[in-house]
């Protein structure tokens, strides 16, 4: 053993660290309160401590019809004042009627000033100025706060849209307007105010079922686990059903055809053509032609024969891939320790989602405030324009624009680091991406050591290694991890062109150039395909590092060239695993889920007074099924390497080896067998 690709392992490792350092400084620019905390007009975080707005947590819209929508509301800055209260209003009023009123109702006016712009106290200033200005707001409506925002109180009253049980308000300018004026962010806001209440019981569900749900998990891993072990005694079993029970299918489906083929002889239309009746909507109308089901019967026929001879003539390479499934479990009950280590896969790949989502929000937030001209005339040439809000009130634009404001916009900023902030965020993607691929590559290598050892074993399992997991960690720690870092590079750069394909597919979705829109689509047909061979390549190519210690590129081509040498037996062997696994996934998922489903409906009597009261017994049941088809894919992906890793295991063993004393077989006893005196001959390896 050697280090190898050591030219990519100090790049990897720079990478890293210039990762951290890119991490440090975000974290140093970046201010997460910008997400946490709603920003108003003057760029001022609404709830901070020790500001000014330390008790006012809410922000507040003077006028919330000149915003379009929540996600305005929520994402973007909508052209009206913002300010941070204490308490949302809970009462409609006008500016008009209170300004009226101050001298003999002062309580109104103590009320209405704490929606006002801070320091403002001067009922006197004629109602124009002060909406000109926008001193105060021209209404106040009930509001309650949500998402730490004042939306309006909306309810339904007899299919009726109300705030505060009223169908219309006066919008404090000389109008009375109807409620359903807001229906557009009412829509919006209701749908998210069911939905919050929705999240809240299924909150409380989880909270009641979670222990159940553990155990539901438990036994999902138990199941699997035996259904691995199982699979040494079951696996031709399976598959010969399945494939006996596709071959009678297809049978029952020839006799059908020919039994309407023929019950439909002599009934008038019946002879007539596809080619007589042309295109039909109603489809049926074909089921009524002689001719349709004699093209069906025909199809299923050349299907049945197809089968039936790839059966004759793959009999053999099918042994040898059940036999092949079978000496996985076998290596799988020698190595139990493999089964648990997509527990690490799992906390790796954990840390780097982390670390990006964090590094992400850091520098998303590292800009700093941003003021634009916001205006109430449409035609005001300095709308949208930035400003200085101290110099503000001194420019030209008030004048030429009556009303305008300058108000905070969003983060950002004018530096060198603030004009590079996309960049940095593309190259954060980009390195998680890569982290990301070596974990899981690391992963790969790791289990393949370990059940090459158990394959190259003289004496099964007197000569395996002891502690083979923990050996081939090591190993492949110490000495490849140059060559899957390259490995894992390869296939970051071609995932982050097709995130790449995907933003930009978005971006141009409402475009009428079908030329753009089709080339974006080979584009990323192109790139899907390319990235699932390179990670067929690059599995493989970890198993030869694995078990020889080559370099990234010996192991690949090797790998490559040994399994096209062996084609066939590579499609026999995947399709025939990716049946047997599907199907123990299913098996897994859907038993825990009709396990689960009885229990939390209370349909089990010995359980009935243990399951929990639910306000939704489909939230536990749908976590309990993801989670065991996710528990079982994590057993059966080691399965799946285990195999793999025999598989070429075998096909080198027989490349290098011919079955005589000097040069003996590795593989077991069954496989032997399987071959024959003819197949184990050195010509025909």
């Amino acid at each position: 053993r050697h280090c190898t690709d050591t030219v990519c392992c100090v790049i990897f490792i720079v990478v890293i660290l210039g990762y951290i350092a890119l991490g440090i400084v975000a974290w140093v620019h970046g201010d997460p309160r910008k997400v946490i905390y709603p920003t108003d007009s003057y760029g001022q975080f609404c709830g901070q401590k020790d500001t000014l707005n330390e008790n006012k947590t809410i922000l507040f819209y003077f006028n919330i019809l000149k915003c379009a929508s929540p996600v305005v509301l929520i994402n973007l800055q909508c052209p009206t004042t913002q300010l941070c209260v204490s308490k949302c209003p809970d009462r409609f009023a006008t500016y008009i009627d209170v300004q009226a009123s101050y001298r003999y109702k002062p309580d109104q006016w103590n009320y209405f000033k704490q929606f006002c712009k801070p320091g403002f106290n001067n009922p006197r200033k004629s109602v124009a100025q002060v909406l000109r200005d926008e001193d105060c707001p021209s209404m106040i409506i009930p509001s309650r706060p949500f998402l730490k925002r004042c939306f309006p109180d909306f309810s339904t009253k007899n299919g009726v849209l109300t705030v505060a049980n009223q169908t219309t308000f006066r919008d404090g300018r000389g109008k009375t307007r109807n409620v359903t004026d807001l229906r557009e962010a009412a829509n919006g806001i209701n749908n998210v105010l069911d939905a919050r209440s929705v999240g809240m019981k299924i909150f409380e569900d989880y909270a009641i079922s979670w222990y159940w749900i553990l155990i539901g998990l438990f036994i999902a891993m138990i199941v699997s686990l035996l259904f691995l072990v199982l699979l040494r005694f079951t696996a031709g079993v399976l598959f010969w059903i399945f494939i006996f029970g596709v071959i009678g299918i297809i049978g029952y489906g020839i006799w059908h055809c020919y039994w309407e083929y023929d019950h439909l002889k002599g009934i008038p239309g019946s002879d007539l053509t596809v080619y007589d009746i042309g295109f039909q909507t109603d489809f049926r109308v074909y089921l009524q032609l002689r001719q349709t089901w004699l093209a069906f019967m025909i199809i299923l026929c050349v299907v049945e024969v197809i089968i039936i001879l790839m059966l004759i003539f793959l009999r053999n390479r099918i042994r040898i891939a059940i036999a092949l499934l079978k000496e996985g479990s076998r290596a799988i009950g020698y190595i139990m320790s493999t089964l648990f280590y997509p527990i690490v896969t799992f906390i790796l790949i954990a840390i780097c989602i982390s670390y990006w989502a964090v590094t992400a929000v850091f520098l998303a937030t590292s800009g700093e405030p941003v003021y634009k001209v916001m205006a109430n005339q449409t035609l005001c040439k300095y709308a949208n324009l930035t400003c200085d809000p101290e110099t503000f009130n001194t420019t030209n634009v008030t004048k030429l624009c009556p009303g305008a404001q300058c108000t905070f916009a969003f983060y950002g900023g004018e530096s060198l680091y603030h004009k590079y902030i996309f960049i940095f965020q593309l190259a954060n993607a980009f390195v998680f991406l890569w982290l990301v691929n070596f974990a899981i590559a690391l992963g790969q290598c790791t289990l393949a050591g370990a059940f090459a050892s158990y394959y190259w074993a003289s004496r099964k399992p007197a000569d395996i290694p002891l502690w083979p997991l923990f050996s081939s960690f090591g190993r492949a720690i110490r000495y490849h991890t140059g060559s899957l870092a390259f490995g894992a590079l390869i296939l970051a750069i071609v995932q982050l062109i097709r995130v790449i394909l995907e933003y930009l597919d978005h971006k141009l979705k409402g475009t009428q150039n079908s030329f753009t829109r089709f080339l974006l689509c080979c584009l990323k047909c192109c790139f899907w395909c390319l990235e699932k061979f390179l990670k067929f390549i690059n599995r493989n190519a970890y198993i030869m590092i694995a078990i020889y210690g080559k370099n990234f590129c010996t192991s690949a081509k090797e790998a490559f060239f040994l399994l096209m040498r062996n084609v066939v037996r590579v499609a026999v062997l995947d399709k025939v695993t990716d049946f047997l696994l599907f199907l123990g996934k299913i098996l897994v998922a859907g038993g825990v889920g009709v396990l689960a489903f009885f229990f939390f409906t209370q349909r089990i009597p010995v359980f009935a007074q243990e399951a929990p009261t639910l306000n939704y017994y489909w939230v536990p049941l749908l976590t309990v099924i993801i989670g065991s088809y996710l528990v079982a894919h994590g057993f059966f992906s080691v399965y799946a390497m285990c195999v793999d890793t025999l598989f070429l295991c075998f096909c080198e063993d027989l490349e290098r080896n011919d079955g005589s004393t000097t040069k003996p077989y590795f593989m077991s006893a069954s496989l032997h067998r399987i071959l024959g005196k003819k197949e184990l001959s050195p010509k025909k390896a």
